[in-house]
């Protein structure tokens, strides 16, 4: 199951973290000075990454 992981760094901020069901790292977030804000930021991506396209920046145009 994949999963979000809210945290505080050290310099006090939250941060979270999205983890693969094998517990692999596949991504981690800013920090926000408030833990709103950073469970915002969650719910955004859940609602949002569905309608997400791919752009591929490494090709050439010429």
């Amino acid at each position: 199951m994949y999963k979000f992981e809210v945290y505080q760094d050290k310099a006090g901020e939250y941060r979270f973290r999205f983890r693969a069901s094998n517990g692999e790292l596949m991504f981690s977030s800013e920090g926000y000075s408030a833990k709103a804000s950073a469970l915002k930021s969650i719910e955004s991506l859940k609602k949002n990454i569905p309608a997400a396209t791919i752009e591929d920046q490494t090709t050439a145009t010429a």
